[in-house]
């Protein structure tokens, strides 16, 4: 993956772009740079071999668009929907995403590096072969979703709820921390270390209905 933006196969191919986003349009070789949109209606668009960079989203909406071999960097979205979305070879680096609606949407073969997740919806999401680099996911809802090769190097793990996810080859052993506020039977389909083993063990206990005393 890219750490900047020279690095890019496209990155020559590249023209910048200062208009306004419109639903239903697909942008390709655009680099969109340092730019705030306010309530902006993207819905259906389509980002294609674009980058990123410096971007504050309030309150948009991007459901059904689709980002395809696209490079985000300081992108920060704010209570903004990106409902029924799909995501393929993508990198994210040093976004932040806070309040954002991404159910039911389909992501495969993304990396999100240095990234912040508060209180993001990934209910019924499918997500496939996707890497969290050294990200802080807090309060993050992976409710009904399906997680298929997710791994979390370096990441810090908050109250996330699985409630009724179906897991296959998740991979938790590098996370530095991990805090399941429900759906703990979920974790059935992710491996951990002997570490994360004893810091789940009084939520593994509660959820299996055992008390624990020493009285």
């Amino acid at each position: 993956m890219s750490r900047v933006l020279a690095d890019l196969p496209y990155a020559r191919r590249l023209a910048s772009f200062d208009g306004d986003l419109e639903p239903d349009q697909e942008y390709d070789n655009l680099h969109l740079d340092g730019r705030e949109f306010d309530e902006p209606d993207c819905r259906g668009t389509r980002f294609v071999e674009s980058a990123l960079t410096e971007l504050t989203v309030l309150r948009g909406s991007f459901r059904f668009g689709r980002f395809t071999d696209a490079w985000l960097r300081g992108v920060r979205l704010v209570g903004t929907n990106l409902g029924q979305s799909d995501w393929q070879d993508t990198e994210l680096i040093d976004s932040a995403w806070s309040g954002v609606e991404i159910v039911s949407a389909g992501m495969r073969r993304i990396r999100f590096e240095s990234c912040k997740f508060e209180s993001v919806n990934f209910r019924d999401c499918t997500l496939r072969d996707i890497e969290f680099v050294d990200c802080v996911l807090r309060d993050v809802d992976f409710a009904e979703a399906t997680l298929r090769g997710l791994t979390f190097a370096g990441s810090t793990l908050t109250r996330l709820a699985l409630d009724r996810a179906r897991l296959q080859d998740v991979d938790l052993r590098g996370a530095r921390s991990i805090d399941v506020a429900s759906g703990m039977d979920a974790l059935r389909g992710a491996t951990i270390n002997h570490t994360q083993l004893l810091d789940l063990a009084p939520a593994f206990a509660h959820a299996a209905g055992v008390v624990v005393r020493d009285d």
